[in-house]
């Protein structure tokens, strides 16, 4: 037969080669050889301008097949054997026949779909075919890009048996299911459930992995983050349809300096399988010329933009990383200056993420240390809606994170093996994983050191770094000298407290130990009472601020802080207010904490003339003793003072879950024993004492005796004695006359006979 045009645009709709009604029948099915081995399979039509002998086709068909006008080609008749080539399911590659008709309107592939197999119903098709769909008055043009045969089972009425079969040619049925793939450069929006078949193509790296991207101790946040803010861009994409969902558009990545919360953003980006990340400083944004700030913040939307526009629900996810978000959105109206640029950067950047013309293809990361300072509207579900704290490092976290620093020394033996990851895990509570980071360098510069001599010139000993090995030695002098962590214990801060140790002197002591101990175990094992605080209160020198060190010490908490007063000489009240919230919140960002506040009047500038107190500070303490941490937290608060009745009169008493009382040393036996324990005296003095004390009162904090004592101990055996005598006057509350003072403040100046008298 002789190759001919399609004589009407309609017919070419149709996807049947046209012939006249003398050669074939509509509906049958035949084969065209183009070549002998070529050879291409059409279902006709019958038209009456067909002439006999010729087949018309259409311009996809001839363009498919190779085939032009007045081209002699060999036609034979073809039967499908339905229990093979019946087809299963098909899958169409579409775009807009003509770029100029594009449009960004939804097309439902389902509908596509049924109005396919409608029109092309028992039609045979073969996989590169090229055919032209009209659909909604548009025109599309199809690739055929794979074909599945139907299961024979389901032909016999059995059950499916799960087998697919790929094949070349098959007959287009009623029950065929057809599946729309958008071509890769096409900009048409195609929505429900027939427009893929394929597994989707997952978001997520398969080949990511946390501890290879150097991240460690933060596998629950991640699992928090992802179940938030990527689940429903892993779910297939019709399903996210039908329930309405939107797609989180913001995280805000907050806690404290060195967890990894810009270590985490950027390496989002390599994880998902989206576009290279913008990653912008927070302060970059800002510009001196009016206008140029909210300018910059459009650029960053800018691709996110055109891409939706011309591309609709298919376009890519574009991330954008905001570090040190706190310096362009804080709070609006509490700017000082008069530019008001903060304010407009804010509506600039609320406007672009859930505006009007809102984007639905971007995920904007924030990361700040200060979520507080961030303006309210920013963090409203819609906008920055997965608020995620990233805080310090658990003992596994600490593991993973020793591991990731430590790998590569693993790999080149360079790691004694004395070293023990777990061990130094246990060792470096409340440490960040910055900190953990320079533990380890610290370690290796140790290591390092000892292999450079020292002489005229600096050198390497090269015989012996050949065998260079980082061992526990080296991480355990970084450990103790180098690296403290910032949000953790500084043992120098209540060392000087308990300088001199506790002098068990007597039961009263033991049992304020014993309380304090209690105290640590409800807060460590208790769920329903995070929050426990006690008073030590006691007359001055009774030695509350050496037990509240040395209950804290013994309670191995990872975060102790001492709030003292003499860290805030000279502090306005509001500074001083913030001073003390600052060691609050610190002590909330660990698993345990224990705040030691210590003489609490002198916090509060009690004096007795007037009286007078800052009203501001109380009120401050009033709310942090009570607030209860946050969930998961856990929080011991030990106060201090001299004047509990002044705190009775303040109801600051009532803030505290219990009060235990700090008493001086109170009888003689307990004298004896205190300076005993001190062992500052010979027995000939201490017996002496002993013998005046004996069966008596006294009265004396074991601070003042301590002074008493080294006192002593800087004079001569001569003044020893007269000084037993004045501390014996001084615990019976004995008060010298003037002449006493001046005898004793002037016994250098006389001779031997006098001090004898004396």
């Amino acid at each position: 037969m002789q190759a001919a045009r399609c004589p009407t645009d309609e017919l070419s709709l149709s996807n049947c080669a046209v012939v006249s009604e003398k050669d074939l029948q509509s509906g049958q099915h035949v084969t065209v050889r183009t070549t002998p081995a070529h050879k291409f399979v059409f279902t006709v039509k019958c038209h009456h301008s067909v002439l006999p002998g010729t087949i018309a086709f259409s311009l996809p068909q001839r363009k498919w097949a190779g085939l032009s006008i007045g081209q002699e080609i060999e036609v034979a008749n073809y039967n499908f054997d339905k229990s093979k080539q019946c087809i299963g399911a098909m899958t169409v590659e579409i775009d807009f026949l003509q770029k100029k008709s594009t449009d960004s309107s939804p097309y439902d592939s389902d509908k596509m779909a049924a109005e396919f197999i409608q029109h092309f119903n028992n039609q045979g098709f073969t996989v590169g075919q090229q055919l032209v769909f009209s659909f909604c008055d548009k025109l599309f043009g199809l690739f055929i890009k794979d074909i599945e045969a139907m299961d024979s089972s389901i032909l016999k009425g059995e059950p499916e048996s799960g087998k697919k079969q790929k094949i070349e040619i098959g007959l287009l049925v009623g029950n065929s299911q057809v599946i729309f793939e958008k071509s890769e450069s096409s900009s048409l929006t195609l929505v429900g459930k027939a427009k893929t078949k394929e597994a989707r193509q997952t978001i997520i790296n398969p080949e990511w992995n946390f501890e290879k991207m150097g991240i460690g101790g933060l596998d629950k946040e991640f699992s928090d983050i992802f179940r938030r803010a990527f689940a429903s861009r892993v779910f297939p994409p019709d399903i996210v349809e039908q329930m309405g969902c939107k797609h989180v558009k913001g995280i805000l990545l907050f806690g404290p300096p060195g967890c990894g919360k810009t270590l985490m953003a950027r390496q989002i980006g390599k994880m998902l399988n989206a576009r290279e990340p913008k990653i912008v400083n927070g302060p970059e944004i800002l510009n001196k010329y009016v206008g140029e700030s909210e300018a910059n913040i459009r650029k960053l939307f800018a691709d996110a933009e055109e891409e939706q526009k011309r591309l609709g629900a298919n376009s890519g996810l574009h991330i954008i990383i905001f570090d040190e978000l706190d310096a362009i959105c804080k709070q609006r109206g509490t700017s000082s200056g008069s530019t008001g640029v903060h304010d407009t950067v804010v509506n600039q950047l609320l406007s672009k993420i859930d505006g009007v013309e809102q984007l639905n293809n971007i995920l904007v990361i924030g990361m700040t240390n200060r979520p507080d300072l961030i303006d309210d509207a920013l963090m409203r579900p819609g906008r920055f809606e997965v608020k995620m704290e990233i805080g310090l490092p658990d003992e596994k976290g600490r593991v993973q994170i020793l591991n990731i620093h430590t790998a590569k020394m693993k790999e080149f033996n360079l790691l004694s093996g004395d070293v023990d990851v777990k061990e130094l895990a246990a060792e470096t509570k409340n440490y960040s994983g910055a900190e953990l980071e320079g533990l380890v360098r610290a370690a290796q510069s140790t290591a390092m050191n000892r292999h450079i001599k020292a002489t005229s010139t600096v050198e390497v000993d090269m015989e012996r770094a050949e065998k260079l090995q980082v061992t526990r030695t080296d991480f355990m002098a970084s450990l103790n000298n180098d690296i403290k962590p910032a949000f953790g214990t500084n043992q120098e801060d209540y060392s000087c407290y308990i300088m001199n140790g506790i002098i068990k002197w007597g039961d009263p002591v033991t049992r304020v130990l014993e309380d304090g101990e209690l105290l640590v175990q409800q807060t460590k094992n208790s769920d329903r009472t995070p929050l426990v605080s006690v008073l030590l209160e006691g007359p001055p020198h009774s030695g509350k601020t050496a037990l509240a060190a040395k209950i804290s010490e013994d309670s191995q908490f990872p975060f102790i802080k001492i709030c003292s007063p003499d860290k805030m000489i000279g502090h306005s009240e509001i500074s001083k207010c913030q001073a003390i919230k600052k060691v609050f919140d610190d002590a909330y960002k660990s698993q345990l904490s224990c705040v030691v506040v210590d003489d609490i009047e002198r916090l509060l500038d009690y004096v007795p003339i007037g009286p007078r107190f800052s009203n501001l500070v109380l009120q401050a303490l009033l709310v942090l003793l009570k607030k209860t941490p946050p969930h998961g937290r856990k929080l011991l608060i030990i106060g201090t003072t001299s004047r509990k009745d002044v705190l009775q009169e303040m109801e600051m008493l009532d803030a505290f879950s219990t009060t235990i009382h700090v008493q001086n040393i109170s009888s003689g036996e307990h004298l004896v024993e205190a300076l005993e324990l001190l062992g500052s005296f010979t027995d000939a003095e201490r017996t002496t004492i002993a013998q005046n004390v004996k069966g008596k009162r006294v009265w004396i904090g074991i601070k003042k005796l301590l002074m008493l004592i080294e006192m002593s101990l800087q004079m001569d055996q001569v003044y020893r004695v007269i000084l037993t005598t004045i501390i014996t006057c001084c615990i019976f509350g004995t008060t010298m006359s003037n002449e006493r003072v001046i005898a004793t403040d002037s016994l250098d100046h006389k001779p031997d006979e006098e001090l004898n008298r004396l």
